[in-house]
């Protein structure tokens, strides 16, 4: 098995692309090369060092794979955010939507900023009701 992974890593270090894997590698691939270095039974920190030889300067900090480790460690074997708490969107909603439309079309010149402000939702919120959501 190990003669096959060298050879793998062997033929793609000819073929360059192991630079081009490396520069797109992001924290989502990282988190998934934790999980697999816990499921071998490596430690935190040959995961952390594995890490850094195979992502270079990409790779994610050591306390950061250290917290990812143990996740998996107590249990936690999804590689996913955790679902965060926080204010709901509530700009999009369609009560939202449909005050901005009825703005609109009391006055079809209003801008953006002068809409965003009678509703008092930013000007980002504002253009993607427009666009996305009314379609103006």
């Amino acid at each position: 098995m190990r003669n096959v992974c060298d050879a793998t890593l062997a033929f793609i270090k000819r073929r360059n692309v192991l630079s081009v894997i490396i520069e797109k590698a992001d924290f989502f691939e990282q988190r998934a090369c934790i999980k697999f270095c816990f499921k071998l039974g490596k430690t935190a920190t040959e995961c952390y060092e594995m890490l850094k030889t195979a992502f270079g300067e990409q790779a994610m900090g050591r306390s950061q794979t250290f917290n990812w480790f143990s996740r998996f460690k107590a249990g936690r074997m999804s590689i996913d955010d955790d679902k965060r708490s926080g204010r709901p969107v509530s700009s999009s909603m369609p009560e939202m939507i449909e005050r901005v439309h009825q703005i609109i079309r009391e006055d079809c010149h209003l801008t953006i900023d002068e809409v965003s402000m009678l509703m008092g939702i930013s000007h980002g919120t504002c253009h993607k009701i427009l666009t996305e959501d009314l379609k103006i």
